[in-house]
């Protein structure tokens, strides 16, 4: 079992960041929430997958599974940190135990659909 590659990691868990930078500086409420959202998901998903198969990540699924866990956390902590000065008093994850729960699950999940279909081009790549 080869190392994980951290500083990859680190770099697609801050590359992530994307989608809630839009939102706090109102460019998902101008582009419209929903399509602003699912844009950010899928291209963060594409640079996600990207990454992994160029590198040529020997795990993939646990690499962008780590990736998608490390978001939650930044996403977690940018929220406790921005919203009592963006919106007056701390709202998000840490005022729900679970929303804070659901945000870890559902990001984990993220990267591990990413990681699975990033697995598929990395065997390719290593069969060829």
């Amino acid at each position: 079992m080869k190392k994980l590659n951290w500083k990859l990691i680190i770099i697609l868990v801050v590359f992530a960041l994307v989608r809630p930078v839009m939102s706090m500086l109102g460019i998902s409420e101008a582009i419209g929430k929903p399509v602003a959202s699912i844009g950010a998901t899928i291209i963060i998903s594409f640079v996600w997958i990207i990454a992994v198969v160029r590198a040529r990540e020997s795990q993939p699924v646990l690499t962008l599974m780590l990736v998608g866990i490390g978001y939650a956390v930044l996403a977690i902590i940018i929220s406790g940190i921005f919203s009592p000065i963006l919106l007056g008093q701390l709202q998000g994850p840490l005022t729900n135990m679970f929303a804070f729960v659901s945000v870890f699950v559902t990001n984990a999940i993220w990267g591990l659909i990413a990681g699975v279909i990033a697995s598929v081009f990395v065997k390719g790549e290593t069969t060829k």
